[in-house]
């Protein structure tokens, strides 16, 4: 399988092909840049490292990598500023956007192709590539809330001195101010967080709080979030690359989720090779669905004056 990651110069970009080479999931990562020098320089830097990880062909370059890819990542973008919500970003954003899908139609994809977004605004701009690409909408995902996913079962299982790997925990609606915890299926170990001494409605506040605030406060201390949002990259591809049918919670173009139709977001999801399998309505508390058709509604208002924009 390749994998060509658009942005690949970047922190995001060259972040998702380290854990991607780490991974060892492809058999060809192509790093593409509008600064192809950087990108180089970025795929030789990994390349180097090969012979200690994985049997992988490391490239950098343009778009030429586009026609065999089995994966397009898009990763380029405006950074968000640190008191700038990921909404604030999309009149800095379309237009660069549009013109990366432009140039992809122009490369000729495979009709197989699955594109991952990873640009923000997220679920903003999955819709777009769903609405401008040539290719089935269930090829299209947005990394959507499963970055905000891991970030949110870290919280947890550091608060409860918990095992990570055992903490299960989901996010779903809107990448950004109107995303939803779920509560109501959250888990360490198989058991309910409630079972955990100490665990009250207080301190499940003040967690969701920092993992919606999580974007922010990374960019305020480093400038800009890489290894974490390079590791939800890497758990999406893995269950394309290896056909695992994981359910994650990633955007894409709803057609009656929980009532949501022609918007993108993220609801629990079937993700292998072909791409977006399924979209499971969980059994939810009602104020979790109210939640996730109030975070539809809020980015049907964006999408509504964005795709006015392009049109």
């Amino acid at each position: 399988m390749k994998v060509s990651i658009i942005g690949g110069g970047g922190l995001v970009g060259s972040c998702a092909a380290f854990a991607l080479q780490c991974g060892g999931l492809t058999r060809e990562i192509a790093l593409l840049d509008v600064n192809q020098e950087l990108a180089v320089g970025q795929a030789l830097d990994l390349q180097h490292g090969g012979p200690s990880v994985a049997d992988q062909t490391i490239v950098g370059g343009g778009y030429e990598h586009i026609p065999d890819s089995d994966v397009i990542c898009i990763t380029a973008g405006l950074r968000r500023k640190p008191d700038e919500s990921r909404l604030d970003l999309i009149n800095r954003n379309t237009d660069l956007f549009v013109q990366i899908l432009q140039d992809i139609k122009a490369a000729g994809p495979k009709s197989s192709a699955i594109v991952l977004v990873v640009s923000n605004p997220v679920d903003i701009l999955t819709y777009v590539a769903a609405k401008m690409l040539d290719l089935p909408v269930d090829q299209i995902i947005g990394l959507g809330t499963q970055l905000d996913s891991i970030r949110f079962c870290s919280l947890i299982a550091e608060h409860l001195n918990a095992p990570p790997t055992q903490t299960r925990a989901l996010i779903l609606g809107e990448h950004g101010e109107s995303m939803v915890p779920i509560w109501s299926s959250a888990t360490v170990g198989g058991l309910p967080l409630d079972k955990f001494s100490g665990w009250n409605h207080g301190v499940a506040n003040k967690i969701f709080t920092r993992t919606r605030g999580s974007g922010a406060e990374v960019i305020k201390r480093k400038g800009g979030a890489g290894f974490a949002v390079g590791i939800a990259i890497r758990d999406c591809i893995d269950a394309i690359a290896l056909d695992r049918r994981c359910i994650l919670p990633v955007s894409s173009v709803q057609s009656g989720c929980y009532g949501i139709r022609d918007v993108a977001l993220s609801v629990p999801t079937v993700v292998g090779r072909t791409g977006i399998m399924q979209r499971i309505e969980l059994d939810l508390w009602p104020k979790e669905i109210q939640g996730i058709r109030a975070s539809g509604s809020a980015l049907r208002n964006t999408l509504n004056m964005v795709m006015d924009r392009i049109k």
